[in-house]
C-alpha cells in the first residue's frame, strides 16, 4: 500500500511538473510576442508593422503619440489609426493631415491622436550632405543613401529640404467601417495630390530590413513630405528634385 501511494504521488509530481512546463512556455511565448510589439533598433523605436494593417486588418491605435515622452529632437511618421489620415512628427512638432476633397486636406498641429505602425527616433544633431545633380528622382535618392551610409546604424531617420519641382503624396482615407484584408483593400479611398515647385520638407526613415514593417515591400525608404507653409503633408509617392539638401543624423 504505501509503495502505491508513492507511485501516485510521483505521478501526481511528474504531471504537475509538466504543467508547470507547459504554462511557463505560454507565458514566455507570450512575453516574447509582447517584446515585439514594440522594437528598438539603434536608436529607432517601431511600434506595430505595416503588413499587419494591410493584410490583418489590424487598424486601431497601437500607440498614443502623446505618450512619447522625449519630444525633443523628435521624429516619426505612420498612419492614423483606421487609416483615415497621414500623421508627421517633425524636430518634435506632430502634425496630422486628412482628406476634406479630391484636391483639398486640412493639416492640424497635434499630438492627440494615435497610429496602427508608427517608426519614431530623436535626433538632435544633422550632417549636410551635398546632392549631385543627377539625383532627382526617389529611387536616385534611395540608391545615393544607401551607398553613403554603409557606416551608419540601421535604421535611421534622414530630412530632404529645399525646393522640389514636382512631387505626388497620398492620404489614406478608408471608408469608416471598413474590413481589411489586403493592400487592395487598406488602400480604399486613398486621395493623391499633387506639388508643384514648392519649398518643402521631407522626413524619412531608412533601412534595408523592414520591409513590411515601416517601408513598402519594394523599397528602403518611407517618407512624408510637408510643405514649407504646413498646409499640405502626405505620404510621398512620387519626387521630383530640385534645389534640395540632404540631411543624415551626425555620427
Amino acid at each position: 500500500m504505501v509503495r502505491a501511494c508513492s507511485a501516485k504521488t510521483k505521478a501526481y509530481v511528474v504531471f504537475f511538473s509538466l504543467l508547470a512546463t507547459a504554462l511557463t512556455s505560454c507565458q514566455v511565448t507570450q512575453e516574447q510576442k509582447d517584446t515585439r510589439e514594440t522594437e528598438t533598433y539603434a536608436d529607432v523605436q517601431i511600434v506595430g508593422a505595416m503588413r499587419n494593417v494591410m493584410w490583418n486588418g489590424e487598424l486601431n491605435g497601437n500607440i498614443n503619440l502623446d505618450t512619447i515622452s522625449n519630444k525633443t529632437g523628435l521624429f516619426g511618421l505612420g498612419p492614423v489609426s483606421y487609416l483615415q489620415g497621414e500623421l508627421l512628427i517633425n524636430n518634435g512638432k506632430s502634425y496630422v493631415s486628412t482628406v476634406t476633397s479630391d484636391s483639398t486636406m486640412i493639416v492640424e498641429s497635434t499630438f492627440n491622436t494615435s497610429a496602427p505602425f508608427l517608426v519614431y527616433t530623436n535626433v538632435n544633431e544633422w550632417d549636410e550632405i551635398a546632392l549631385p545633380n543627377g539625383i532627382k528622382s526617389i529611387q536616385a535618392l534611395e540608391t545615393f543613401i544607401d551607398k553613403n551610409t554603409a557606416d551608419y546604424k540601421r535604421p535611421f531617420a534622414f530630412k530632404v529640404s529645399g525646393r522640389v519641382s514636382s512631387a505626388k503624396i497620398h492620404i489614406q482615407n478608408l471608408p469608416e467601417g471598413t474590413k481589411v484584408s489586403s493592400p487592395a483593400e487598406a488602400h480604399q479611398g486613398q486621395t493623391n495630390y499633387h506639388i508643384e515647385n514648392k519649398e518643402v520638407e521631407i522626413i524619412g526613415f531608412f533601412s534595408t530590413d523592414h520591409k513590411g514593417v515601416f517601408t513598402h515591400h519594394d523599397t528602403f525608404l518611407h517618407m512624408h513630405l510637408i510643405t514649407k507653409e504646413e498646409d499640405k503633408m502626405g505620404h510621398l509617392d512620387e519626387l521630383e528634385i530640385g534645389e534640395m539638401k540632404l540631411y543624415l543624423p551626425k555620427k
